[in-house]
């Protein structure tokens, strides 16, 4: 009798590389996750911080600070990308001084981190995500 030569996988091992498989994903994903809500919140903050720019050059030329409808209707829109992410709001204050407040809101899958403020004295909250 001629002795067969078995190949392949046995059930155990091919178990335990699907359960090797499920930790790594177990860790990977979460923290996938967490890196894409950063990436966004950083884009966030780059266009508010862009927003302020144009706020200031605003204030230097018209001696006030504009809206939200008056931003956009001199040729500004928010990215779309970020758009379906966020969206925002410009405050203008009515005192002697003139002061603005950028909030970006958080929609969708962006909610769960949380919204976005910066004002014309450069107070950025919440400081924990800035």
């Amino acid at each position: 009798m001629e002795s067969q030569q078995v190949r392949g996988f046995s059930l155990i091992e091919l178990m335990i590389v699907i359960v090797i498989i499920g930790i790594l994903a177990a860790i990977a994903i979460p923290n996938y996750q967490q890196y894409i809500l950063r990436s966004n919140r950083a884009a966030a903050q780059a266009e508010m911080m862009d927003i302020a720019n144009r706020q200031k050059q605003f204030l230097l030329a018209n001696r006030a600070y504009v809206g939200k409808a008056d931003l956009e209707a001199s040729g500004y829109a928010l990215p779309a990308d970020l758009g379906s992410r966020y969206s925002y709001a410009i405050t203008v204050g009515s005192g002697t001084l003139p002061t603005f407040v950028i909030t970006f809101t958080a929609i969708g899958s962006q909610a769960a981190d949380g919204d976005l403020t910066l004002n014309s004295a450069g107070v950025k909250t919440p400081a924990d995500k800035w």
